[in-house]
């Protein structure tokens, strides 16, 4: 199986205001983005399960003509709040990155 670290071009993430964080996967051509996208495995509850937040939270958009796909969902703490360790969100694509796709 091949891990999105593999596959993606690219993986980001970064604050959508104080209270939410977005993640970016991008894909570098047509081919690997629907086998991904047939995989299945991006959805939702992936998010909610790596990010401890409800499903409910989750809002994932899928871009085709970039080859991506967007996740924005709830911060557990908001953004320069006490016991926040990523004020910009900006290391927080780390989990995503070992996620197996099995292609």
């Amino acid at each position: 199986m091949a891990r999105i670290r593999d596959l993606a071009k690219a993986c980001k993430s970064k604050n959508a205001g104080p209270y939410e964080l977005t993640l970016d996967i991008m894909f570098g051509d047509q081919e690997t983005f629907d086998k991904v996208r047939r995989s299945g495995v991006i959805t939702p509850a992936l998010f909610a399960k790596l990010y401890q937040v409800p499903e409910r939270s989750v809002q994932l958009t899928e871009f085709p003509p970039a080859f991506a796909y967007k996740a924005t969902f709830e911060r557990r703490i908001v953004s320069g709040a006490v016991g926040d360790t990523d004020v910009y969100g900006a290391q927080q694509h780390a989990p995503l990155l070992d996620v197996e796709i099995p292609i």
